[in-house]
């Protein structure tokens, strides 16, 4: 017998249940994962509370971890027992002491990089990879909007911005998260409880406003970033922790100066073996040089048991970088 989270109804934190189960040997094509480190990621919040409807309930929870091969499928063959890996994108069920997960989600982990490190950064450095490097490929020099700049993707993006000789502006909810952006290689920051977005950013480019606007937000900051645009730019919408953004009229792109929108996910940038290995060796390079330093505080490590807690925590807005649950 093992232990896991799953929930048998959606809602707040206190649907999780903290259970035994008996893991399943890996069937053809997948491999068992002993979690040593788990990532907790808002997308989980929008699982559990219904907004991302699971398949079936009772449901796990979770899509990444980090930890050593326990077994193996019949037709793996280029992982074994005992092989540090790292997987994004499983299907649900990683907030768990054993996950079986398919090959092709799984990357291997180099020595260099930790379990903690690899579960803190994985999905949230892949979704700066498909952000920055393929929705649009931000060009050294440019200025680009970021919001929540210092939640787990903004700090990664702030640092991975940088690298690229990138002018990230980050949007925070305090001075002390303005200062841990800043510190990360955010150019700017706006505290948007103090400052309004738009008239910030426009002083900030001398009125020409930024080419690109990444926001994870959603409904409470999507008119600032059509306002923080110029004309012809892009808004990135990626995430929805204010709430999803409906009942949009398309005319206000045009009458904002012919805007693009998109609506991306990892799943539409990473979708075989040979795209995995592709984004996972650029960060994977960028963390082991030291471009891109990810580090949990042990305020925002939780055990496995204490995902309600740590959920509540992350829906709180006070936690910074990444959080996760260790079995």
């Amino acid at each position: 017998m093992a232990k896991r989270i799953q929930f048998s109804e959606t809602g707040t934190p206190d649907v999780l249940q903290y259970v035994d189960y008996q893991p399943q040997d890996p069937q053809a094509g997948e491999v068992q994962v002993e979690n040593k480190a788990i990532g907790i990621n808002y997308i989980d919040t929008y699982v559990r509370s219904g907004l991302y409807a699971p398949a079936s309930l009772p449901a796990g929870l979770g899509t990444e971890a980090a930890g050593v091969v326990s077994k193996v499928g019949s037709s793996v063959t280029d992982i074994k027992p005992g092989d540090r890996v790292v997987y994004a994108q499983s299907a649900p069920g990683a907030y768990s002491e054993f996950h079986n997960v398919p090959q092709e989600k799984i990357s291997l982990l180099p020595d260099a990089i930790s379990f903690e490190q690899a579960a803190a950064s994985f999905l949230k450095g892949l979704t700066v990879y498909y952000l920055l490097r393929k929705t649009h490929e931000v060009q050294a020099g440019e200025t680009i909007l970021f919001h929540a700049a210092a939640g787990g993707v903004g700090l990664i993006a702030c640092q991975w911005a940088k690298a690229l000789g990138v002018k990230l502006i980050g949007t925070v909810g305090s001075d002390e998260k303005a200062e841990r952006a800043r510190q990360a290689g955010a150019w700017e920051t706006i505290n948007y409880q103090k400052e309004d977005i738009a008239t910030r950013v426009a002083e900030l480019t001398n009125g020409e406003k930024v080419g690109v606007v990444y926001d994870s937000v959603g409904k409470d900051t999507f008119e600032k970033s059509l306002n923080s645009l110029k004309r012809r730019g892009l808004l990135v919408s990626f995430g929805n922790a204010s709430g999803p953004v409906k009942g949009v009229d398309l005319a206000i792109l045009n009458q904002k100066g012919s805007l693009f929108v998109t609506r991306p996910s990892l799943n539409g940038y990473v979708t075989n073996r040979e795209e995995l290995a592709e984004a996972s060796s650029e960060l994977f390079s960028l963390i082991a040089s030291g471009a891109i330093k990810v580090d949990v505080s042990d305020a925002q490590k939780f055990p496995l048991s204490g995902a309600k807690r740590a959920h509540e925590t992350l829906e709180s807005r006070v936690t910074q970088g990444s959080s996760l649950l260790i079995p």
